[in-house]
């Protein structure tokens, strides 16, 4: 089985280049990876075109017919019908076969199937199917050439939203009220939905109030929002944090500045040799930020952020963990380019389980899905006990760095009380920063917040304003983490000598 992925990045033409190419090396069969089958059949159509041959559509309802035509071929809704006109007929053409993929595991079907690839090797065009997983038969893969079809470029959503407002705007005014940068960061924000997605996401924000605005973005956002969470397993988190809100964590934040450009510019990082960046395990102390952290990438990156709670994936059913998990990485892959965050990766991934297997199956597969994944899909991994993730997670490669992420020193403290002062409409200036920060030494990022929550709360239960001495009040009847937990925390510290970047 031949396999020529397409790539996103390339020129519009390449994809019927290489079509053309494969139809021309005498494949029979090819099959187009793709869930935009009416893309891909007008995509067929030109390459129809450039061959000079015709091109024919079957589907299960019409059965087989010439896309110029509405008359089908008597009697081949029928797939076995279908294949055997197929066969027998010496009619150059392109055959497009939508859906056929499903019948593949009828051996009789199958079998027809090869013998038509086989014949199609010796005449002119050939036999396309198109579909998600297409499972082939090993008789029927080795004839067998598949091509990916890459996603939708911001040219197409670019000419997509021209021809929108052209059609409109021939029945009713249209008010475009894109800047430049409003245009960009909508196309941006398309990505990941399929054209007919998109379509009908930009006809509704356009027919909504008769203009385009920068407020349709958040229609956009929506839409994919809704996409994922059809399939159930990932989460399209709200991002609101910035790198700004995060305290501290300086060599952290210049790893991802570093990074920056090659994700806002992919085609000239490739220039230079680079790819998309893998992704980071952050491992550490809890509460001291490492969620927060996995949410401020996405903003800093202005990429939309998915999140894999590792406890959705598992399903008491034999084989259905491993297929939560390959829908929620063809979902990020789909989505891309994007960030997907897992929390505690422990949780999935732990060694010594007795689920019968499961966790270590779904370790391998994550692992080649680490190493083979079709999209640019960063993954910002989070772990809190580190002792149970297996070694094959720390191996170099895995991730592009592992960050330890320890307790908070005074001055990111005070950072801290800066910040969550200020959220909570708090002026910082009217406290005595430095005095409590030295107080809430041994603190956790989340027990500091947790100072200044439950201060306001014994102030408003006294009607009052908040204090320094309440804040040391409310210090003073803490006991931190690193009291609680002392000697766990010493032997992660130990653990991290030599294995991880500080993230301070």
């Amino acid at each position: 089985m031949s396999t020529m992925k397409g790539d996103a990045h390339k020129g519009a033409a390449e994809p019927l280049d290489d079509l053309e190419l494969l139809i021309r090396s005498r494949y029979g069969l090819i099959v187009v990876e793709t869930i935009e089958e009416d893309r891909a059949e007008g995509l067929l159509g030109h390459l129809a075109d450039r061959l000079s041959l015709p091109l024919f559509s079957w589907t299960r309802t019409k059965g087989l017919r010439r896309v110029d035509s509405e008359a089908s071929v008597y009697g081949t809704t029928d797939p076995a019908t279908a294949l055997d006109h197929l066969e027998q007929s010496s009619f150059p053409a392109v055959y497009h076969l939508r859906g056929f993929g499903e019948h593949l595991a009828d051996p009789v079907l199958a079998g027809k199937l090869t013998d038509v690839a086989a014949a199609f090797e010796d005449r002119s065009g050939a036999v396309i199917l198109t579909g998600v997983d297409v499972a082939l038969p090993a008789a029927l893969a080795q004839r067998t050439a598949v091509f990916r079809l890459p996603p939708p470029r911001l040219e197409d959503y670019r000419d997509l939203l021209q021809h929108i407002v052209r059609d409109i705007s021939a029945r009713s005014p249209v008010d475009i009220e894109l800047a430049p940068r409003d245009l960009a960061q909508l196309l941006n924000n398309l990505k990941g939905l399929t054209l007919l997605e998109a379509e009908k996401v930009l006809t509704r924000a356009i027919v909504e109030d008769g203009k385009l605005s920068p407020d349709d973005v958040r229609d956009v956002i929506e839409a994919k929002r809704a996409i994922v969470e059809r399939e159930g397993v990932l989460e399209y988190y709200p991002v609101e944090a910035t790198l700004a809100d995060v305290a501290d964590f300086a060599t952290l934040k210049a790893w991802l500045a570093r990074r920056r450009a090659v994700i806002a510019a992919p085609e000239k990082a490739a220039e230079y040799g680079l790819e998309f960046p893998k992704g980071l395990l952050l491992v550490g102390v809890p509460g001291c930020g490492k969620s927060l952290c996995a949410k401020a990438v996405a903003m800093e990156w202005a990429l939309p952020l998915l999140k894999l709670d590792p406890s959705s994936l598992y399903n008491k059913y034999i084989g259905q963990s491993e297929q939560n998990f390959l829908r929620a990485t063809k979902t990020a892959e789909r989505m891309a380019p994007v960030v997907l965050w897992i929390d505690e990766l422990e949780k999935a991934f732990a060694t010594g389980g007795e689920d019968g297997g499961v966790s270590a199956r779904i370790l391998g597969t994550f692992l080649s899905w680490l190493q083979d994944r079709k999209g640019d899909v960063f993954v910002v991994a989070t772990a809190n006990d580190v002792t149970r993730l297996p070694p094959e997670f720390l191996r170099k490669g895995r991730f592009d760095e592992i960050f330890f992420v320890d307790l908070p020193d005074a001055e990111a403290r005070r950072a801290l009380l800066w910040i969550h002062l200020r959220k909570r409409n708090q002026d910082p200036a009217a406290f005595d920063l430095d005095a409590l920060a030295r107080a809430t030494d041994g603190f956790s990022g989340a027990e500091v917040e947790q100072v200044i929550v439950s201060g306001l709360y014994t102030a408003f239960a006294a009607q009052g304003p908040l204090t320094d001495e309440l804040l040391l009040d409310e210090i003073s009847r803490t006991r931190p983490l690193s009291v609680t937990m002392a000697e766990r925390i010493a032997a992660l510290r130990q653990w991290a000598k030599g294995r991880t970047i500080s993230a301070h």
